[in-house]
């Protein structure tokens, strides 16, 4: 039985004009093209909106000097044989420009933007209990009522601006990166400051020294990146990294991440300490995420284990500074927290541009930004960082900050974001008690922030669309997560993580970036077979931990 709602529905946002949809879709990045091109071929009305003036979701809005993928090209799309066949990458990590030419390439062989309402964010959703249907508003465009709607928002959809005093006084010019300006900025010759050290800081970091005339990064906590072994594909390698693809794109559902690659095995111990760093060489040559999740799992679990990987990449990187304080600083003899409890940034030139003139270090827990002035950054120590240009490299309320951003407002009159106001809980992290009719992917509690994108994307999107089906099917015009089963889901979640390392870093994995925001582990951290293994069940079981009416 629901409860009686608190806000009355309205069907005007000021206007008369009402649409009427099977499926509204929020987001137009790989999760929500995947749903609109799978609902519309089994005869659903579905649109999708996006915020972003073209395709991509994450690619349109991060388009900042360096920005590129980090998941190898061949799996960094969809498995579509029509659409893997006439599309080749220039670059084994694609740069943000060829991933939007590769959506490009997308919407022309499935017609999708036909659906698609670009420039439209939405902005309020409401449940009308009576009719059965989400009444969806947005900045622009009519009232939307649709029996069912799909948040596909991502991870990294809500940027955080720091609260640094001064910040309106800048006389030069500043940018978060996830609002970089879409015409680009020239960065020759001008003295750039970047605050914050994370994948998006290293990416612009890596950019701006080759050109600024002086760079100051801003670090609070040195990123532990990994080598991206970038390098162009002439047209014999893109054949050799076509060879066996369904092989390969089958192989995305039995692997942790949803790479092609995984955990050399659980425990690092029942190899001899030459055999564990013969296999750390072998993963630090092949590049990418190889020494994250090609590693043992006791890695994430251990502290032993895990000082062993740390000290190799410490080793490994301060071999490429010449400074030794600069190395203390960017690769301590402690480690700053657990090796890979963050999720690892994948550098080419990071460690290498330090011991150039014109970058300097400023490390902000020894001397902490006190606040922006007119000239530039001015820290404790009393120096005034003249720039040109700040960067704020400083993140996202990630995870659920694209979600709670909408006013989202369920049966019991509570929106989402006072709903997990206490934290997250959401059955198969797909679903939350008081909110029928509404699914969301890639976030909270699923697999995302550990997976690849277009892997988690299809893999969950498969289960949400086979349940859409059940529901037509079977004739269903209402379903619910059960509180016992959002809990039960949260309790599994947390369980699995309170047996790694994970809970100890101050990450965005934790909410911990965000103040105020609850503690706990915001994504699954049993890996994507296990998480399609629970989903299995609950589908068998005919959706248990759901309500249908």
């Amino acid at each position: 039985m629901t409860s009686t709602r608190t806000r009355p529905v309205s069907d005007s946002a000021g206007g008369s004009e009402v649409e009427e949809l099977d499926v509204l879709i929020v987001g137009a990045g790989f999760a929500g093209l995947y749903q609109l091109d799978r609902l519309r071929r089994a005869g659903l009305s579905v649109k999708i909106y996006e915020a972003g003036s073209g395709l991509g979701g994450v690619w349109y809005w991060n388009c900042y000097p360096g920005a590129r993928v980090d998941t190898q090209g061949p799996l960094y799309q969809f498995s579509s044989e029509k659409l893997w066949r006439g599309w080749d990458y220039d670059e084994l990590y694609p740069a943000y420009n060829e991933v939007r030419a590769y959506f490009d390439h997308v919407d022309k062989t499935l017609d999708l933007s036909r659906d698609i309402r670009f420039d439209t964010r939405v902005t309020q959703a409401d449940f009308d209990e009576q009719r059965r249907q989400w009444v969806v508003q947005a900045e622009r465009g009519p009232t939307v009522r649709a029996r069912f709607i799909l948040l596909c928002t991502g991870i990294g959809a809500k940027p955080i601006l720091p609260d640094i005093p001064g910040l309106d006084t800048f006389g030069g010019e500043w940018h978060h990166t996830a609002l970089w300006p879409q015409d680009g900025l020239d960065l020759a010759d001008k003295r750039i400051g970047v605050i914050g050290t994370g994948a998006t800081g290293v990416q612009v970091i890596q950019e701006s020294a080759k050109v600024a005339s002086h760079l100051t990064v801003f670090q609070r906590t040195p990123n532990l990146a990994l080598p991206m072994r970038q390098r162009r594909l002439d047209d014999e390698a893109k054949r050799a990294l076509r060879v066996n693809m369904d092989e390969q794109y089958a192989k995305r559902a039995e692997t942790f991440g949803g790479f092609e690659y995984d955990f050399s095995g659980p425990l690092s111990t029942e190899r001899s300490r030459e055999e564990v760093l013969e296999l750390y060489e072998r993963l630090w040559a092949g590049g990418g995420f190889r020494l994250w999740l090609g590693t043992f799992f006791d890695v994430l679990q251990d502290d032993d284990a895990n000082d062993v990987v740390y000290t190799f990449w410490r080793d490994k990187v301060r071999q490429r500074i010449e400074d030794p304080e600069l190395a203390e600083k960017l690769a301590p003899t402690v480690a700053p927290h657990p090796f890979g409890v963050k999720r690892p940034s994948l550098e080419q030139t990071y460690y290498d541009l330090f011991n150039q003139d014109n970058v300097r270090l400023v490390d902000v827990k020894e001397h902490p930004i006190q606040r922006i002035t007119e000239s530039g950054v001015l820290t404790a120590d009393g120096e005034e960082h003249e720039l040109d240009l700040l960067v704020l490299a400083t993140g996202f309320d990630a995870v659920t900050g694209g979600l709670t951003a909408i006013d989202i407002t369920g049966t019991a009159g509570e929106t989402l974001a006072q709903k997990w106001k206490l934290g997250v809980s959401a059955h198969l992290g797909s679903a939350t008690h008081g909110f029928p009719n509404m699914l969301f992917l890639y976030g909270p509690q699923s697999p995302s922030g550990f997976a690849n994108g277009p892997s988690a994307a299809e893999l969950q999107g498969d289960e949400i669309f086979k349940m859409i089906e059940f529901l037509n099917v079977e004739g269903h015009t209402r379903f619910e997560a059960s509180e016992e089963a959002d809990r039960t889901w949260r309790e599994h979640v947390d369980e699995i993580a309170e047996t790694t390392l994970f809970p100890r870093a101050d990450s965005w994995y934790m909410g911990a970036n965000v103040p105020g925001k609850v503690r706990q582990l915001l994504n699954y951290p049993g890996g994507l077979p296990l998480y399609l293994e629970r989903w299995a069940e609950v589908s068998a079981a005919g959706y248990s931990g759901f309500t249908f009416d």
